[in-house]
This record gives structure tokens, C-alpha cells and sequence, in this order.
């Protein structure tokens, strides 16, 4: 139990206790790495309408930093609607290469944390391809232009 002066203010001593108990969790159960950057970027979407697809499979080496060009392919749904990207990471970026299940001409953007977004449109059979794409915590959305209008969104995930 915290003591306090009749003016409701910590003794001196219990800042200083405080004190050393911050430096003391800053030093043994610090917060992860890039925490502040992931929680930003993860809210930058808040206010838009969207549907979050789930993670449904992804391959051994998707997503895996190695020293030669690796390749993986994740699978997202969400309702009626399958997002695949294949990926195939090229020296320091991504090329993404994707499909929508049901197909057509739809926008797509990834954003990654840091880097902004990469934008391109579907083709009629749903394909997309995205070149050059930083590595980094990643989410891929799509902009489905209605009838009805929606936009679905990935969970965020590190390639």
C-alpha cells in the first residue's frame, strides 16, 4: 500500500522506489522490439469499414528470412472470399503473387510498416502481382467494389 501525505502526493521515498521498479521491468521484461511501431501500424485501419480474413494455411518457408531467394504460400479467407499469395523473396524485397477467389478486377494494396503501401488492380481472372515489395510486417487489403461495396483486410503478419 502506497502512503500519501495529507495532500494525497507519494512520500519521497515511494518515487524513489518507483523509480528503481520502472528501470527494474525496462531491464528484465522490457517491451518486444518495434511494439510501438506494430501497434500504430496495426490502427492506422481503425476507422474504415472492414472485414478481417483468417489465416487459414501457410507454407513451411513462408514467411522465413534466409540467405537465398525463399518461396511460401499463405492462404487467407473471409465468408465467400479466399485471398492466395505466393511469395518468393528476392535479395532485401517480396514479390507477392496473388489470387482472389471469386476472381475479378479488384484494387489491392499492401502496406508494410514503414515502407507505405504497393497498389495494383486484380485482372478479370483475379491475379495480382506486386515486385519489389519491402520486407516487414505486412497486410494485404482488398477493396471489393460492390454491388454490395466491402473491404476485406489480412491479419497482419511479418515477411
Amino acid at each position: 500500500m502506497t502512503k500519501t501525505n495529507a495532500g494525497g502526493h507519494a512520500h519521497p521515498d515511494d518515487e524513489t522506489l518507483l523509480a528503481a521498479l520502472d528501470r527494474m521491468i525496462d531491464e528484465f521484461d522490457p517491451p518486444p522490439a518495434g511494439l510501438i511501431e506494430r501497434v500504430q501500424f496495426a490502427i492506422e485501419l481503425e476507422d474504415l469499414d472492414v472485414e478481417v480474413a483468417r489465416w487459414e494455411r501457410a507454407d513451411a518457408l513462408a514467411g522465413v528470412r534466409g540467405g537465398g531467394d525463399s518461396h511460401g504460400t499463405i492462404t487467407f479467407t473471409v465468408d465467400n472470399l479466399m485471398v492466395m499469395i505466393n511469395l518468393t523473396t528476392v535479395g532485401e524485397n517480396n514479390q507477392i503473387d496473388g489470387w482472389l477467389v471469386p476472381p475479378g478486377q479488384h484494387s489491392v494494396e499492401v502496406r508494410v510498416a514503414g515502407h507505405g503501401s504497393h497498389d495494383t488492380t486484380s485482372d478479370e481472372d483475379g491475379r495480382f502481382v506486386l515486385d519489389r515489395v519491402p520486407r516487414g510486417t505486412t497486410q494485404i487489403v482488398i477493396h471489393f467494389d460492390g454491388p454490395p461495396n466491402r473491404t476485406v483486410i489480412t491479419p497482419t503478419v511479418l515477411l
